[in-house]
């Protein structure tokens, strides 16, 4: 077995669900979500496409219900005893194990709280789930619960944070030299996502976003790679990665001359992060940190240029995103704590003159100022 956290730091996780389930309330949660699962176990696995669930009893008692090749998964990366293997066939099969065993720990009759806001949990099988536990338990949609409590990094969390970061930086040092006329987005990607490779790092919960000319203006990777032309824009959205823990960065490149139109994005982009650097420590919330980077933004007359959430939080995630629970959005009244991993992106694209610009970094929030947690510049870089 290779555990990530010491026992203790897996116990104080339990200890600090139970008590958010006590005060919702709650005699058991059902997870689904892959994050919540590993935050509680250590249980690493893609296996959540399946079928799966961990099944947490008010008293701290845990039961995976998986898949056979997903077995040794839990047994070698995992606190997990009790882990009971459902056999693939008939749909429904796995839920009908699901209902025997929450008989079998004395849960007819309870009130259960159910992730159903996760990638791992399809809307066909929350039917399929639902019509089981009809008659059976009362549900409560428990989906946030877990994920509030994996906001507050704990001293282990925040090390592997830092050294995403550091991996982070790396990966665009490594890119910079490729980052010229004539170069390949394939080149520049396997340079990015290589370096954070080659220092330990692993796979990102979603890919790298690499986009040159018109497509500089997107924020999704594509499947379509160019090149680079003399005078050209290069947008890179990519996060170092750390045990699962992600510290992202987001940069749009100039390579040429910049255009005025460039500048004044920059500008821009670089004034709103300050405001938001302003507003991201206690005594504030999600949404003040949104409406600091709107009101800079629309004040230049941006609007129509700007997104409607500029970050989110940051932690273990799985594909098919590594954004946490929650952003940074309107009417948002989560508060802001020390020990928090957040990403803070300020994003222009004008598609009027087809004039890209981004700019962010993670922070970590402390009882005072945020601490950037990358060591790379903030000045629009240049490749001449």
């Amino acid at each position: 077995m290779t555990l990530l956290f010491s026992r203790d730091e897996y116990d104080a996780r339990l200890g600090k669900l139970r008590a958010a389930m006590a005060e919702k309330k709650l005699d058991a949660m059902m997870l689904f979500a892959q994050e919540s699962m590993v935050w509680l176990t250590g249980y690493d696995t893609f296996g959540f496409c399946f079928f799966q669930t961990l099944i947490v009893r008010a008293d701290g008692k845990m039961v995976l219900i998986t898949r056979a090749p997903d077995l040794r998964q839990a047994q070698q990366t995992s606190i997990l005893e009790d882990i009971r293997v459902w056999t693939d066939g008939k749909r429904g099969r796995g839920f009908e194990q699901v209902k025997s065993v929450l008989d079998e720990l004395d849960l007819l009759g309870a009130t259960i709280g159910i992730e159903y806001d996760t990638h791992g949990l399809t809307a066909a099988n929350g039917r399929l789930l639902d019509t089981a536990l009809t008659g059976f338990a009362e549900t409560e949609d428990a989906s946030f619960l877990i994920a509030r409590l994996r906001m507050i990094k704990s001293f282990a969390e925040i090390a592997y944070v830092r050294e995403a970061a550091e991996n982070a930086d790396a990966a665009l040092e490594a890119a910079r030299p490729l980052i010229r006329p004539g170069a390949s987005e394939g080149e520049i990607l396997a340079a990015l996502q290589g370096e954070v490779f080659r220092r330990g790092g692993g796979y990102p919960g979603n890919g790298f976003i690499v986009g040159s000319g018109e497509a500089a203006l997107l924020c999704r990777t594509r499947n379509a790679r160019r090149t680079l032309d003399e005078n050209d824009q290069l947008t890179l959205e990519w996060a170092g990665t750390a045990a699962g823990y992600h510290a992202a960065l987001m940069r749009t490149l100039v390579i040429g001359q910049p255009t005025p139109r460039h500048l004044e994005l920059y500008d821009a982009a670089r004034a709103a992060l300050g405001a938001v650097e302003k507003v991201l420590c206690p005594g504030h919330s999600f949404s003040d940190v949104f409406e600091a980077h709107r009101r800079v933004l629309d004040a230049r007359g941006l609007h129509a240029h700007r997104f409607n959430a500029c970050g989110y939080s940051l932690g273990t995630r799985y594909a098919p995103s590594w954004m946490d629970h929650p952003m940074f959005h309107e009417g948002s009244d989560v508060a802001i704590a020390p020990n928090m991993t957040l990403f803070a992106h300020m994003i222009l694209m004008d598609s009027d003159t087809g004039t890209a610009m981004t700019l962010g970094r993670t922070y970590l929030t402390t009882e005072g100022d945020p601490e950037p947690l990358s060591g790379l510049p903030l000045d629009l870089e240049v490749i001449a």
